[in-house]
């Protein structure tokens, strides 16, 4: 989803989210869903992090959001490991709250 914003990779999920829910509603499987939701956000914090590029650009912007200074600088010095970082040490900025506030939908 390379060429897109944030909101607008939201939108278009937010399409097939509310689908799968109405279709899958009857199904008690809440722990498939809680882990649907979880790689949901680890994806969009990797989008975020591959968006914002370079490492001085990701420190800046977690302290930002309210990330300590370390953390920051942990993440900024992996700048490219999107997948990696977006699973760990960004969780601390990027929170639910954070995916919520852009509009993404929940399953779980």
């Amino acid at each position: 989803m390379t060429g897109r914003s944030l909101k607008a990779v939201i939108e278009r999920l937010n399409l097939f989210v509310r689908g799968w829910k109405a279709y899958f509603r009857l199904a008690q499987t809440p722990s498939v869903w809680q882990a649907l939701d979880e790689w949901m956000r680890h994806r969009l914090r990797a989008i975020q992090l591959k968006q914002w590029k370079t490492g001085r650009t990701i420190s800046r912007e977690m302290t930002a959001r309210g990330a300590s200074f370390d953390v920051a600088s942990q993440v900024a010095a992996n700048a490219r490991r999107w997948w990696r970082n977006s699973a760990k040490l960004l969780n601390t900025a990027l929170t639910i709250k954070w995916a919520d506030r852009l509009g993404m939908p929940r399953l779980a």
